[in-house]
This record gives structure tokens, C-alpha cells and sequence, in this order.
């Protein structure tokens, strides 16, 4: 295989709301977009999936549920999946995005396959296939196993690089590769945006996430709740997952006036256009693709100094970063943001640098595509 022979590529995720899902997404378009014929395999096309794209394609995983299983299965049905594309479309590599169950799924998918049919799996853990399930006794061992048998293993942060190591007692190979964001154009303009939502004057401050336990959403409330300043600001959340859970912690907190949500949005530029700052409260991110996004559009993140976060935000350049269990330390951060546009806008625009120089496309996708040559033994 040559450097310039474009690659057949097989990618898994979960098509859901959510980071891996975006990046996997993401990825796939660039791909398409440089020459590559991807192949997208899952239960439903990925949410931000476009379609009659060139060179991008999408093959339905069917789940049929017998009354022989409690529950259904997806894994072998999904690895039958992987086989049937692979071999009818020549795959060199299937790139499967969390282990869980996807890299299982594709080390069985591979197996299949007569020798010379095999593509070569990479496997990209993005944080809570390392964090919970690897230390849960019924996938542990199954998700070592899948790394062991991967042709190439990847992670978003060396903080998760670090927590594999530890959690897994993986000592094979681990290549990090930081998360990229491609934005695309909005929608609607920031006027009809803020119109929507009801904004005047109010300085808009952002949370999005899928709203899972670790994302913290009380601590979220309860520092908005905390928050002391003469400017007037809306806290706009695109949820993920549903806030229905949340709404009474809301109420109790005096939050309704303040509170914007817009639940499972696609077109999430449209929104991050419209934002000042952001706010994230999570007890640990992998990467935090949320806070990535926001620096795209010169929006300024606080965020709590956890995980793979301070590899994303440099702390009093790009955004502020305070201590994990400093609630104080948190508020008044949000507050100042709230106060000195000045600052907030110089903060917002060495994020944009930052975004771009670092963790763009550009700077992203040749370093999976070396890793791709690499396994198939181009280079």
C-alpha cells in the first residue's frame, strides 16, 4: 500500500447525542471529504450524519428481538454486520469508537473473515468505556481482551491514557489522539437565535452535555443559583438527555426566570454563536468536547480542573479552571466572566486560536490517517 492509495474504512459508534458519536461523525466526513470511502455501521444513522454525501455511506444494523433473550443483543448482530460490509466492501479498517460494544463486536467480526478479507481494527476509547465499565468484573476482562486483540489503540487525552494503564492493566501500545471539532455554518443568524429564546440584553451563558451523573448538574444549578452580579444572564442548556429529572431542583433554586433548555438539538452551532461563556461542572471529562466546541465560536469556558480538561483549556488564556472542590472558586469565576466583557472577550479569542491550532481538523485527521497506513503497513 502506497501513501497516496486512498483507504476503504469502516466506522462504529454510537449514533446518539454525545462526544464520541461527534467525533466519530466528524471524522468520517473528513475522511470522505480527503479521497477515503467510509462506511459508517450502527443501529441508526448517526445524528449528525449528512446524507448523499460522496464517499459516505451508511449500513443499518437490524436488531431482532426473540423471546429466547431477556434482552436484546446487539453485539452479534452488529459483528455479522461488520463482517458483511467488510468483506463486501474491501474494508482495510474498521475504526470502532468505544469498546463497549464495538471493538468486541469488530475483534469477532475480523474472526469471521477468511485471511485475506480481514481489515485491521483500531479501537478509540473515549472515557467512560476505561473509567466504569472497565473497572466493572462482568466487562473488564472483555474490554482487555479487545484491546489486546486490536491492531491499534487510541485515546482522546494522556489523562485517559493514564487512566487505562491504571484501570485496565493495559500495557499494550496507546496512541493519543486529542478530539477535533469541524463547525458547521449556522443555521439562522445570532438575531433570529436570540429572538427565539427570548434574550434582550442578557449575557448568555452555556451548558451542554448528555446530563449523566458525572456532568454534575446540581452543582451546575446550585452555582448559577450562587451567582451575585448586576449583569442580567440566561443560562442556556442543551441537553442531551432529558432535564425533567432537574426542573424541580430548578424551581426549589429560584432558576425558572434564568433557565433556558432546549433538549437533543442537531443544529447546535446555531446556538453556540449566540454564547458568551461557558459553565461545566463535571466531576471528570476524558476530553470535554463540549468546552471544545464552545472555544470554535470564541466562547470562554469555567470549568472544573479535572480529567483530560486542562489539556483543552490552558487556564487564564483560553478559559478558567478552578479546583475540583472549590464551589466558591467556581462562582466567583463565572461572575467575573459575567463582569469584564473585555476580558471574556480575550479569553474567548485565544480560545478560538487555540481550537484552531490545536485541535482542528487539519491538525487532527492526518494523524489518524498515518495511524491508519501504519496498521495496514503503508508507513
Amino acid at each position: 500500500m502506497t501513501s497516496e492509495r486512498t483507504l476503504r474504512i469502516g466506522i462504529a459508534c454510537y449514533p446518539s447525542v454525545g462526544g464520541s458519536g461527534i467525533l466519530a461523525t466528524g471524522l468520517g466526513e473528513e475522511l470522505a471529504r480527503r479521497g477515503h470511502e467510509v462506511h459508517f455501521i450502527s443501529y441508526e444513522r448517526p445524528f449528525r450524519l449528512p446524507e448523499n454525501t460522496p464517499r459516505l455511506h451508511f449500513h443499518p444494523v437490524v436488531i431482532n428481538e426473540y423471546q429466547l433473550f431477556r434482552y436484546p443483543d446487539y453485539t452479534l448482530p452488529l459483528s455479522v454486520r461488520m463482517a458483511d460490509v467488510s468483506r463486501d466492501h474491501g474494508l482495510d479498517v474498521l475504526h470502532v469508537h468505544y469498546a463497549v460494544p464495538h471493538a468486541t463486536a469488530a475483534i469477532l467480526a475480523r474472526a469471521m473473515l477468511p485471511p485475506a478479507q480481514r481489515p485491521r481494527v483500531v479501537t478509540t476509547l473515549h472515557g467512560t468505556d476505561t473509567t466504569l465499565l472497565g473497572s466493572d468484573p462482568g466487562y473488564g476482562p472483555a474490554i482487555h481482551h479487545a484491546l489486546t486483540c486490536s491492531d491499534a489503540v487510541t485515546v482522546v487525552s494522556d489523562f485517559l491514557k493514564r487512566e487505562t494503564r491504571r484501570l485496565l492493566g493495559f500495557n499494550g501500545p496507546l496512541e493519543v489522539i486529542h478530539n477535533f471539532f469541524a463547525p458547521r455554518p449556522p443555521r439562522r443568524s445570532r438575531e433570529e437565535v436570540r429572538r427565539e429564546l427570548g434574550l434582550q440584553d442578557e449575557v448568555v451563558l452555556l451548558h451542554s452535555s448528555n446530563l449523566r451523573p458525572l456532568k454534575r448538574i446540581d452543582l451546575l444549578l446550585g452555582t448559577v443559583a450562587r451567582v451575585r452580579s448586576p449583569v442580567p444572564f440566561k443560562l442556556v442548556i442543551l441537553a442531551g438527555g432529558s432535564f425533567a429529572p432537574f426542573a424541580d431542583e430548578a424551581r426549589r433554586l429560584g432558576l425558572t426566570d434564568r433557565l433556558i433548555v432546549r433538549e437533543k438539538v442537531n443544529d447546535i452551532e446555531d446556538y453556540l454563536q449566540i454564547a458568551d461563556a461557558g459553565l461545566f461542572t463535571s466531576d471528570t471529562e476524558s476530553f470535554c468536547l463540549s468546552i471544545l466546541e464552545a472555544m470554535c465560536f470564541g466562547c470562554p469556558s469555567v470549568a472544573r480542573h479535572v480529567g483530560g480538561i486542562p489539556e483543552v483549556v490552558e487556564t487564564g488564556v483560553s478559559g478558567i479552571l478552578v479546583p475540583p472542590d472549590d464551589a466558591d472558586a467556581l462562582t466567583g469565576a463565572v461572575e467575573r466572566l459575567l463582569e469584564d466583557p473585555v476580558h471574556r472577550t480575550a479569553l474567548g479569542e485565544a480560545a478560538r486560536q487555540r481550537a484552531r491550532d490545536h485541535f482542528s481538523p487539519a491538525a487532527i485527521v492526518p494523524q489518524y490517517e498515518a495511524l491508519y497506513r501504519r496498521v495496514c503497513g503503508g508507513g
